[in-house]
C-alpha cells in the first residue's frame, strides 16, 4: 500500500501519451535513451525529461552502463506501472507501431551481437573441447544448488544469460551482472526469446556489486574467477550478498598448464586448488558443504585436459530465537546505491 500524495505523482507522471508509451515499450525489456528516441521518433533532451519524472515518481527503475543508462518497469510485477500496462490496448495504432519499431531495434541489436560471438568461436569450440560437455556441467550446478524456492538469484559474470536462463524455474527474481557490453547486449534479447521477463542483466563491477548485504538466496559464479586479478576479493564480495542459508555455487578449472588460455581468452589464473577456494570461502564465513570434481576423457593424442570443479558453500542459517524476535523486516530496496 503507498500514500494517496505517492499514488498522485505516480498517476500525474504516466498521464501523458509519450510516457504512456515508454511503460508500454518497458513492459517488453530494457531499453535505453537512444533505443527509445529511434522508436518514438522524438529528440533525447524531451524523452530524457519524460524518463526523468516516470523514474522520480518510481514508475520505472534506471541502472548505468558507462556512459548509456537502462530503463525498466520496477520489477514487482504487482505495482502500479504494470497495472496500467495491463489496462493498454494492444491494438492501438500508435502502441502497434511502437511494438513493431521495438521488434526492429531488437533484431539490430542481437545481429551485431551475433557478429561479435562468432569472431569468437574459433577459440571456445578449442576449449570446449578440453572439458566435460556443458550439459554435464549445468547438470551437475542444479544437483548441488539444490530444488528449493530462491527469491533472489546473483548471477555474477553473467556473459549470455544462460545461469539465469538455467536456473529460471527456480528463483522469483534474477539479476546478472557483467562489465562487458557486449556480452550483455547478447543476453537481454536472449531472455528476452526465452520469454524470462523476471531476469534482468546490468553492468557491473564485480567487486561492488549494487546489491544491498544479505539480499540473495543463491549466488552463483560461472567460470569468471580465472579472469580476475583478485579473485579471492570477488568470493567476499559475492559472500557479502547471501542471505542466512542462502548458498554461493562457484564453478572454474582445477589448476592446468594450457597457457594459450593467458593469450587466447585473457585468463589471468590457469585454474584453482580445491584447498586455495575452500581457504577464501571459509575466511568470508561461509562453510564449504560440497566440492566435485568433473574430469574429462583423456584425448588419444594424450593433450591434458582441463578439469573443472565446483565449489559449494553456505550462509550460516539464521537461529530459531533470532527468526522468532526479529518480527517483520523493515521493507527496503534490494539494491544500494554505488
Amino acid at each position: 500500500m503507498v500514500s494517496s500524495s505517492v499514488l498522485v505523482t505516480a498517476l500525474k507522471a504516466a498521464a501523458e501519451p509519450t510516457r504512456l508509451r515508454i511503460l508500454a515499450l518497458l513492459a517488453a525489456g530494457e531499453l535505453n535513451v537512444k533505443d527509445l528516441t529511434r522508436i518514438l521518433g522524438q529528440s533525447q533532451p524531451r524523452l530524457s525529461r519524460h524518463l526523468k519524472l516516470l523514474a522520480e515518481a518510481s514508475m520505472v527503475e534506471r541502472s548505468r552502463e558507462g556512459s548509456w543508462v537502462y530503463f525498466r518497469l520496477p520489477s514487482v510485477t504487482g505495482s502500479l506501472a504494470h497495472a496500467l500496462v495491463l489496462e493498454i490496448d494492444p491494438a492501438d495504432p500508435v502502441i502497434a507501431r511502437d511494438r513493431q519499431r521495438l521488434g526492429s531495434v531488437k533484431r539490430e541489436r542481437e545481429t551485431a551481437a551475433q557478429e561479435y560471438f562468432q569472431s569468437q568461436a574459433s577459440d571456445w569450440d578449442r576449449i570446449r573441447a578440453l572439458h566435460v560437455a556443458e550439459a554435464d556441467v549445468e547438470a551437475e550446478m542444479r544437483a548441488v544448488l539444490g530444488s528449493a524456492p530462491i527469491d533472489l538469484l546473483v548471477d555474477v559474470g553473467t556473459g549470455t544469460g544462460r545461469i539465469l536462463e538455467l536456473f529460471a524455474d527456480q528463483y522469483t527474481r534474477g539479476l546478472g551482472f557483467d562489465l562487458s557490453a557486449a556480452m550483455l547486449a547478447y543476453a537481454r534479447p536472449k531472455l528476452d526469446r526465452a520469454g524470462i521477463g523476471h531476469a534482468q542483466v546490468r553492468q557491473g563491477d564485480i567487486y561492488d556489486l549494487p546489491v544491498a548485504d544479505g539480499a540473495a538466496g543463491a549466488v552463483i559464479m560461472h567460470q569468471i574467477l580465472h579472469y580476475l586479478s583478485d579473485p579471492a576479493r570477488a568470493v567476499a564480495e559475492a559472500a557479502r550478498l547471501l542471505a542466512p542459508g542462502g548458498r554461493l555455487v562457484i564453478v572454474d578449472f582445477a589448476p592446468h598448464a594450457h597457457e594459450f588460455l593467458r593469450e587466447a581468452q585473457r585468463h589471468e589464473r590457469l585454474g584453482f586448488e580445491t584447498s586455495t577456494v575452500s581457504q577464501w570461502l571459509e575466511e568470508v564465513g561461509l562453510a564449504v558443504v560440497e566440492t566435485r570434481a568433473l574430469v574429462p576423457p583423456q584425448q588419444p593424442e594424450g593433450d591434458a585436459q582441463l578439469t573443472v570443479s565446483i565449489w559449494v558453500a553456505q550462509r550460516a542459517p539464521a537461529s530459531p530465537a533470532r527468526q522468532k524476535h526479529s518480527g517483520s523486516p523493515a521493507k527496503s530496496s534490494l539494491e544500494r546505491t554505488a
